[in-house]
């Protein structure tokens, strides 16, 4: 921001920019907005900052994003508790809940294993999944991790712990979306869809 800007008006800016997604120039953006709201209405924002992160906390099964110690899906007994869906985020929970058709539970990693921004295997939730495979008499794990390096490197890695505990292990498939056009996929997106190919 200009020299000329009141220095807390820079620091909030930064602070906005400091979100994914965020520039410098949106935060700024941002940063006035929040000038020309009352005080009640920045107190409501801050304290709904305040809160959420003080009471959201991990689900102790699943890792998803929960008020209680179970999230709704864990607690859900008409889910069935022998699919585990894992995922990297809990944002991704919202897009399979969307289709409606998934009734097995999840597993969030929060993260991907990416040796070269310092990602190991214990840096993110792999041993609590590990720990649910017994315990929950599993019998299928989906691996559903973007189909990104990361994401292959970890669906595989997580593929060979969960082979020898007896347990089936399924890849999302990938390929072209419904709608798409062959003229426009990229090399990859058209290899998936061949390996992919179902009978008809």
């Amino acid at each position: 921001m200009a020299n000329n800007t009141a220095l807390p008006l820079v620091i909030l800016a930064e602070q906005f920019a400091k979100l994914p997604g965020i520039g410098m120039k949106s935060a700024q953006r941002l940063a006035y907005h929040v000038m020309s709201m009352t005080d009640g209405e920045v107190q409501a924002f801050a304290d709904a900052l305040i809160n959420a992160h003080s009471t959201v906390k991990c689900c102790r099964e699943c890792q998803n994003l929960t008020e209680g110690e179970l999230c709704p899906i864990c607690e859900d007994d008409l889910r069935d508790h022998g699919t585990i869906c894992v995922v990297e985020t809990p944002k991704d929970i919202s897009a399979f809940e969307r289709t409606n058709e998934y009734k097995g539970v999840y597993h969030v990693l929060h993260g991907l294993i990416s040796p070269i921004d310092g990602i190991t295997p214990d840096k993110i939730r792999i041993k609590e999944l590990l720990s649910r495979i017994g315990k929950d008499n599993v019998n299928e794990v989906i691996m559903a991790t973007n189909p990104t390096v990361e994401g292959e490197a970890t669906a595989m890695y997580i593929s060979k712990l969960l082979k020898p505990l007896g347990v089936k292990v399924t890849r999302l498939a990938f390929g072209l979306p419904i709608g798409g056009t062959l003229e426009y996929a990229d090399e990859v997106t058209l290899f998936k869809a061949l390996e992919n190919r179902n009978e008809i």
